[in-house]
């Protein structure tokens, strides 16, 4: 037998001796004794924390529950889906294991639900491995150091936000100011070897356009797509923010650099408040329990680097009533290594992607780049400002030209500086050439050109 053919028939026999070690050969059955929001009290399972259950519904097909806790002799379960059919005394049995997900190669390319089941009409995941998706992140000893800088294509962020592999980004905007394009842009020319992105709670007729339109065919078949919409249950939209993060893990396990998309974590802490307050914790800062952010904070660690491959994480947060300092907004932007703002006002001048580089900034930045790229950056940021700080004297025309000749070097090159920043969702500049189109931009100014 020929040497690759043996080595794809251990695959899948080593994916059967999984699926055998993992099922539980004594049945365990309990029953609904209570329906309480999102949570069904259960008679008769002394399971244990994150164990999976079932739950017989009179509509036929079972509904799958999480065990999240304890009340005197009952289970706590949470149901991953709707509740209808259900009533007390329905018959629940313990399937004995954890919640895994399918890993590895064969999930590239795929479209799957909140519990990693493929919803893309593509047939079953026929992956090597399934994953345990309670995962916890690396060892702080193990963790590489950022030394290498990642191309997104995005030249606001390359030339003057430059990430490294491995870091973890937040994208702060409000409502409709196009934190999906940039996702989508970043998610096409990022330089990194896989994509896994989550969509957390987004409108349904959005998934489809953004897997067509915005990844596109070449995009798509590096990528993982984890769909959870706003319409499903809230333990399904938390549980699809875990499932992507633990694919992104493995393939870091396997020495990859991956692009963990997640859009977004604010509809992931709205899930985890909605299953708080059904557990009964009392809610802290604007009705968010504390299990809120204790939950923000494991997830967000989970990405980074490990000991041979990286994550590299864009988290973007719905910034309420555009409100920077909102609870779930200033935990996010305190944990990440970067934060990246998004400019209602710039959209509103059709200025795209609407970044509004004042106000964002990557800790990395330094340990990536060369002095020259920041020497660049750093002057394209104080030209900004200048001109800033006199912009409604000047559109007003009451600044005399002459009278500063730091704000006519900054009126100068606001033009060209402006024109580095906008870019159309299907430009492309990699790296190398970003850095010399930032060089030019800051270096146009010729004083006795003025007047």
């Amino acid at each position: 037998m020929p040497a690759e053919v043996a080595s794809r028939h251990a695959l899948d026999l080593g994916r059967y001796r999984e699926l055998l070690g993992s099922l539980t050969p004594m049945r365990v059955e309990g029953c609904v004794a209570q329906v309480v929001g999102l949570i069904a009290e259960v008679e008769g399972i002394p399971g244990r924390l994150g164990e999976m259950c079932s739950i017989a519904s009179a509509n036929g097909a079972p509904i799958e529950a999480e065990i999240v806790g304890f009340r005197g002799e009952r289970t706590l379960v949470m149901p991953l889906g709707e509740l209808r059919g259900v009533q007390a005394g329905s018959l629940v049995e313990s399937t004995g294991g954890l919640l895994t997900v399918p890993a590895g190669e064969a999930v590239l390319g795929r479209v799957l639900d909140g519990m990693g089941r493929p919803i893309d009409g593509r047939g079953p995941v026929l992956a090597a491995r399934r994953q345990p998706r309670t995962g916890a992140s690396p060892h702080v000893l193990q963790r590489s150091t950022i030394t290498e800088p990642l191309t997104t294509g995005v030249r606001a962020i390359d030339g003057l936000l430059t990430c490294g592999l491995g870091q973890r980004i937040g994208i702060f905007a409000g409502s409709g100011v196009g934190k999906s394009t940039v996702l989508a842009m970043i998610a096409r020319h990022a330089s990194t070897d896989v994509n896994v992105i989550a969509l957390i709670g987004e409108r349904g007729r959005e998934v489809r356009e953004f897997i067509e339109r915005d990844l596109g065919e070449e995009g798509l078949a590096r990528s993982v797509v984890v769909v959870s919409t706003s319409d499903e249950p809230a333990p399904l939209r938390l549980n699809a923010a875990w499932v992507a993060t633990t694919i992104a893990e493995e393939f870091r396990a396997l020495g990859r650099n991956v692009t963990l998309m997640m859009d977004s974590v604010t509809r992931f802490a709205m899930a985890q408040r909605e299953i708080g307050l059904s557990l009964g914790e009392p809610p802290a800062t604007k009705g968010y329990t504390p299990s809120v952010f204790a939950q923000l904070s494991r997830l967000l660690e989970r990405a980074g680097t490990g000991a041979d491959g990286s994550i590299t994480a864009f988290y973007t947060v719905l910034v309420e009533a555009d409100d920077l300092t909102e609870p779930v907004t200033d935990t996010v932007r305190g944990t990440l290594d970067g934060h990246i703002v998004l400019s209602r006002a710039l959209a509103a001048q059709n200025h795209y992607p609407a970044i509004d580089v004042l106000q964002s900034v990557s800790r990395v930045m330094p340990a990536v780049t060369s002095p020259e790229h920041r020497a660049n950056a750093g002057r394209m940021r104080e030209l900004m400002a200048r001109f800033e700080r006199s912009r409604d004297l000047v559109q007003i025309g009451a600044y005399q030209q002459g009278s500063d000749a730091a704000l006519d070097e900054a009126i100068a090159l606001v033009p060209g500086i402006e024109a580095f920043l906008r870019q159309s969702p299907a430009e492309y500049d990699g790296l190398d050439d970003t850095i010399e189109k930032l060089r030019d931009a800051v270096n146009a100014y010729a004083p006795e050109a003025v007047g």
